[in-house]
């Protein structure tokens, strides 16, 4: 195989006119959940009308503001999933972990559902959904303002809360099954075995979240394990294809796409985090044989 090809843009992944239409193989990325409450301000910062909401809500708080704040904090996901449609090959996948919210807003405590808003502003964009993945993370420990071990009023009915300890992997592709000559090799060099097939296939991941201590920064990067990109990359790509990541965060799947011998592009509008990203992709067995380049718009 050739060195891999890696770039990482500073940018808003709204618009992604440095990739070519139908040139990447695999999206993989995990962006801000919406109504979480540390991802507030980063919405704010991609659509400055969810700002004036939050403050409009201060002083009127009426149900159809908080409505009109979720509404646009997908439609400012929903145009990252127009640009991924537009860059993915025939056949190419795109995989987004994404959780729902519980939050207390304007007194009263709900769930948002973000995985089926999703699936609603993918399939709309003439994505195909497919079977989806529940990572059920072994180390969540489900507690409400940091009390208790679970939502709720003790033991007593009825007013307890289900506690949210999956998120979702969703998985759609664009339009018809990818297709490749007759015995490609570089198809037969990325097979999996049967033990990792029957692992990775089937619905439940149960693997330890990834936590971010380095500082506040680190921590609102919605980093998900390496284990899941890796697996990912493995499960819906082949060696030389190229990977994207709209919400690039710390770099982990620049770090998986550079150790499974795939090209990567990822966007991150933070650039703070470059230190991060290149920290995490130093300690990659195959550097030496992969390029990284880094854009600033």
């Amino acid at each position: 195989m050739p060195p891999t090809q890696h770039h990482v843009i500073i940018g808003n992944s709204q618009n992604m006119p440095e990739i070519a239409d139908a040139s990447i193989h695999l999206m993989i990325t995990s962006p801000p959940y919406p109504m979480i409450q540390m991802w507030d301000c980063q919405f704010g910062e991609l659509n400055p009308k969810i700002k004036a909401l939050w403050h409009k809500l201060e002083t009127d708080p009426e149900e159809e503001t908080i409505k009109q704040i979720y509404d646009a904090m997908h439609e400012s996901l929903a145009k990252v999933w127009a640009e991924t449609y537009r860059v993915l090959v025939e056949g190419g996948i795109a995989c987004i972990n994404v959780g729902d919210a519980t939050r207390s807003v304007n007194g009263r405590f709900r769930v948002f559902a973000n995985h089926s808003r999703v699936i609603e502003n993918c399939e709309r964009l003439s994505f195909t959904t497919l079977p989806y993945i529940l990572w059920k993370k072994p180390t969540t420990k489900p507690t409400y303002k940091g009390k208790g071990a679970f939502l709720g009023s003790g033991f007593l009915p009825p007013n307890a809360y289900v506690t949210l300890d999956c998120e979702f992997i969703l998985i759609f592709r664009k339009g018809k099954l990818r297709h490749f000559p007759p015995k490609d090799p570089r198809r037969y060099e990325s097979a999996f075995t049967k033990k990792q097939r029957d692992e990775w296939f089937s619905q439940i991941w149960q693997i330890t979240g990834t936590r971010q201590t380095t500082n506040e920064l680190e921590r609102r990067t919605a980093a998900y394990p390496d284990e899941i990109a890796d697996r990912l990359i493995k499960m819906f790509s082949i060696k030389g294809d190229t990977i994207l990541d709209p919400f690039l965060g710390s770099g982990t799947t620049t770090k998986a796409a550079i150790q499974n011998e795939r090209n990567s592009i990822g966007y991150e509008t933070q650039p703070e985090l470059l230190q991060i990203i290149q920290k995490k992709t130093d300690n990659c067995e195959t550097k030496a044989d992969s390029e990284i380049k880094i854009l600033k718009r």
